[in-house]
């Protein structure tokens, strides 16, 4: 396993860079010639495994505006659907298909390139997390899938994707939160940093709505949890138990007057009597033997 992520790291490490290749031959230069060219819009399928699944209409408006300008510089990078010729599916660049269909193009310019299912899905984890156009959530989404499908272990992973395994190893803990701060995450409205301090938090979604509100910062959230796992950690002081004279006196008060009588001392040598009473009869019974009318 160590040896194929090795080679993968080598193939894959540096995204479409190393894909395509950066010391470009007579021969390579051939080669990217036959699989680099431009295709009727239509022709292109996204991918239902891309990590990226959030677009936000404001950042696709301002693409297809380039799109409309200047049209589409890099192109898509896609993979033939087997036994279709007129069939890819995009890899890398959904984003810049979506800004060509709303620019009305009728043609884009695409990479084609042979790659399984499992080469597919880091290339497109690579290119995106290369761009940061992935948010926390899908990536660490993206990076579960390899691990689950693909059988990574952490530190392999980390070395195809150019990462360090901690950034791995903490992008993946952000899956531990509920669902509802998850979207939060993914909205933008908490950062990476504020969502991993409350992973371990006993009202995670509580301190989540709370940083939102007060607009803290990750310092503020990291302060906040701490302080919640202080305060259930610590020690909860016991009353102390009544000695035996106070619980005599309670129930010869209680059998004289027919009432429930609690008396509670304080260290300071002060006290309280409480007097309980089931209806208005037991107390105007009490206020009798008070000598009140």
């Amino acid at each position: 396993m160590a040896q194929a992520a090795e080679s993968a790291k080598n193939r894959l490490g540096k995204g479409l860079a190393a894909l395509i290749g950066e010391v470009e031959t007579d021969a390579a230069v051939v080669t990217r010639a036959r699989s680099q060219r431009r295709v009727p819009v239509e022709f292109l399928e996204r991918n239902p495994r891309n990590p990226r699944t959030t677009f936000g209409d404001e950042d696709l408006a301002e693409l297809t505006a380039s799109v409309k300008e200047k049209g589409i510089v890099q192109p898509i990078l896609v993979r033939p659907k087997e036994g279709r010729s007129d069939a890819f599916e995009i890899i890398a660049g959904e984003r810049r298909w979506r800004a060509a269909q709303r620019a009305g193009l009728h043609e884009v310019p695409v990479f084609i390139q042979e790659v399984s299912d499992r080469e597919a899905l880091e290339l497109a984890i690579i290119e995106n997390v290369q761009r940061s156009d992935l948010n926390p959530v899908e990536e660490a989404r993206g990076y579960a899938r390899l691990m689950d499908e693909f059988s990574y272990i952490q530190a392999d992973l980390a070395g195809v994707i150019g990462k360090s395994r901690s950034h791995v190893a903490n992008t993946m803990r952000l899956l531990k939160l509920p669902q509802a701060i998850q979207e939060q995450l993914a909205d933008g409205a908490l950062s990476a940093g504020h969502a991993r301090a409350l992973i371990n938090a006993e009202d995670p979604e509580g301190l989540a709505q709370q940083i939102i509100d007060e607009g803290l910062s990750v310092r503020d959230a990291e302060a906040m949890a701490q302080q919640e796992r202080e305060t259930k950690s610590a020690p909860v002081a016991k009353k102390p138990e009544k000695d035996a004279d106070t619980r005599a006196l309670e129930k010869r008060l209680s059998d004289a007057l027919g009432l429930i009588i609690t008396i509670n001392h304080k260290p300071n040598g002060a006290g309280e009597i409480k007097v309980k009473y089931k209806d208005l009869d037991q107390l105007e019974a009490f206020c009798k033997t008070l000598g009140v009318e």
